[in-house]
C-alpha cells in the first residue's frame, strides 16, 4: 500500500520531500465527496444546482484535502519518531507541528497547481501531475535494465519478450480506457419568437472503463487490511493464518482481489453516472433516444446498456491487476499494471482537454461581426431603446454585414438617419 502511495506522489514519499503526500489527500477528498453526493441529500442537491453548487463542493473538497493532509502528516511524523535508528534528533510536539505544516503546505500547493492546469492547460491537472510523476521514474528503470543487460544478469531474449509483452499490455489498456458505446440522442425543435432551438442529433458516450483506476485503489486498500492485522497481532495464530491467505500470489488473495475490483467498478460507475438523472435531464431538454420512450424507459435502457458495457471493463481491470502477481510467481518479472493503467488513462484525457482548450480560445467572432455589434449598440445609445430605428433592421445594415467577410476596411457607416 505504501508503494502505491509512493507511486501517486511521484516517488516523493520514499525520498521524504515536501511533497511527500502528493495529491493523494486531494484524490481521497474528491472521492469522499463524490460518494457523499450519492448518499447525503444536501450534497446531492448541491450537485444539481449547477455552477454555484459545484463551486461549493469544490470548496468543501479543498477543506477536506487540508484536513486529510493534516491527519496523514501527523501520522507520518509519529511514525518517523518511532522508527529505529533515531532518525529524528529532536522528537516532540515541535517536530510534529513542523512536519504537519510543511507537508500540508506541499499538498495545498500541488492542489492549487492542479487546478491551474485544469483551468488554463490541456487536461485534468491532478491526473497530469500524477502522470508526470510516474513517467519521471521510467528513465531510471530503463537505465537499470540496460545495466542488467550489460552485466549479463538479464538475457537479451528475456528483455525482448518483456518489451513485446509491455506493448501488448499497453494496447489492451488503451482499448479499455478509450473504448465506449455511443447511444444516439435526438432533440426536438423549439421555436422561441423568431428563433429555432434544438433539432440536433448527438450521442451519449458510455465508456467501457468509466471508473478508471478507482476500483483498484479501493480494492487494494481493503485487501491490505487482513495482512496488516497479522503484523499487528503476531502472537495470534488466527491473524497470522489470515495474513498468509491475503498475501499475493495466494489463490484466495487473487480471487477476492479480483472480485472486489469488479464490484467496485460497478459501484463507482453507478455513483458517477446515474441513469435516472440522465433520463430526467434529457426529458427536460426535449431529448429522446430513438425507439425508447422518454422517462423511466430511457433510464432502464441506459442502465441496461451501462451494465453490459461495464462488465468487460471490470474484467479487464481485474485481469490487469492480477497479472503482475502471476508474472512474479512464474517468470520472476515485476511490472506495475496500475502505473501503466493510470498513465494511459491520463495521457488519453489530455487529447479532449487540449481540444476544449483550443476551442475555447478559437471560438471568437470575426472582426466584422464585432464591428457590426458595436455599430448597432451605438445606434441604440444615440436613438434610445424606445426609438423604432433601434429595433428595426435597416438597409444600411447590409453594408455592415459585408464586414463579416471583408473586414473593417469596408468602411461602412450607419447612423440613425439610415433607419428613418
Amino acid at each position: 500500500l505504501m508503494g502505491l502511495y509512493d507511486m501517486f506522489s511521484g516517488g516523493n514519499l520514499s525520498q521524504a520531500t515536501i511533497f511527500a503526500l502528493g495529491s493523494m489527500p486531494y484524490i481521497s477528498a474528491s472521492i469522499i465527496f463524490q460518494l457523499l453526493q450519492a448518499v447525503v441529500p444536501y450534497f446531492e442537491k448541491l450537485a444539481k444546482e449547477g455552477e454555484a453548487g459545484r463551486k461549493k463542493i469544490t470548496q468543501y473538497t479543498r477543506l477536506g484535502t487540508v484536513a486529510l493532509a493534516l491527519i496523514q502528516s501527523f501520522g507520518m511524523s509519529a511514525g518517523l519518531e518511532q522508527m529505529a535508528g533515531g532518525i529524528v534528533t529532536n522528537p516532540g510536539i515541535g517536530f510534529k507541528l513542523l512536519t504537519c505544516i510543511t507537508l500540508t503546505a506541499g499538498t495545498v500547493f500541488v492542489m492549487w497547481l492542479g487546478e491551474q492546469i485544469t483551468e488554463r492547460g490541456i487536461g485534468n491537472g491532478i491526473s497530469l501531475i500524477i502522470f508526470i510523476g510516474i513517467v519521471a521514474q521510467y528513465p531510471t528503470d530503463i537505465l537499470n535494465t540496460g545495466q542488467q543487460l550489460a552485466s549479463g544478469d538479464m538475457h537479451i531474449a528475456k528483455a525482448l519478450i518483456i518489451a513485446a509483452f509491455m506493448l501488448f499490455v499497453i494496447a489492451g489498456i488503451i482499448a479499455i480506457t478509450q473504448g465506449q458505446r455511443k447511444i444516439p440522442v435526438q432533440y426536438a425543435k423549439k421555436i422561441v419568437g423568431r428563433r429555432v432551438y434544438g433539432g440536433a442529433n448527438t450521442h451519449i458516450p458510455l465508456k467501457v472503463n468509466t471508473a478508471g483506476v478507482i476500483p483498484i485503489i479501493f480494492a487494494q486498500s481493503i485487501i491490505m487490511f487482513p495482512g496488516t492485522l497479522g503484523t499487528i497481532f503476531p502472537d495470534s495464530g488466527f491473524f497470522l493464518t489470515l495474513g498468509r491467505l491475503f498475501q499475493p500470489p495466494h489463490p484466495v488473495y487473487v480471487l477476492i482481489y479480483s472480485t472486489l475490483i469488479i464490484l467496485f467498478a460497478y459501484f463507482y460507475t453507478a455513483v458517477i453516472l446515474n441513469p435516472v438523472d440522465l433520463a430526467d435531464n434529457m426529458k427536460k431538454n426535449s431529448g429522446f433516444i430513438p425507439g425508447v420512450r422518454p422517462g423511466k424507459k430511457t433510464a432502464e435502457y441506459v442502465e441496461r446498456v451501462l451494465g453490459r458495457v461495464t462488465f468487460p471493463g471490470a474484467l479487464g481491470l481485474a485481469a490487469l491487476s492480477v497479472l503482475p502477481y502471476m508474472l512474479v510467481r512464474y517468470f520472476n518479472l515485476s511490472v506495475s499494471m496500475t502505473c501503466l493503467l493510470y498513465t494511459s488513462d491520463a495521457a488519453g484525457s489530455c487529447v479532449p482537454g487540449r481540444h476544449r482548450h483550443h476551442a475555447r480560445h478559437d471560438d471568437r467572432p470575426a472582426p466584422g461581426a464585432l464591428l457590426l455589434r458595436r455599430h448597432r449598440a451605438a445606434d441604440r445609445r444615440r436613438c434610445g431603446p424606445g426609438h423604432p430605428a433601434a429595433d428595426r433592421i435597416a438597409p444600411g445594415d447590409a453594408a455592415l454585414r459585408r464586414l463579416h467577410d471583408q473586414g473593417p476596411s469596408a468602411g461602412a457607416e450607419v447612423n440613425c438617419e439610415h433607419r428613418h
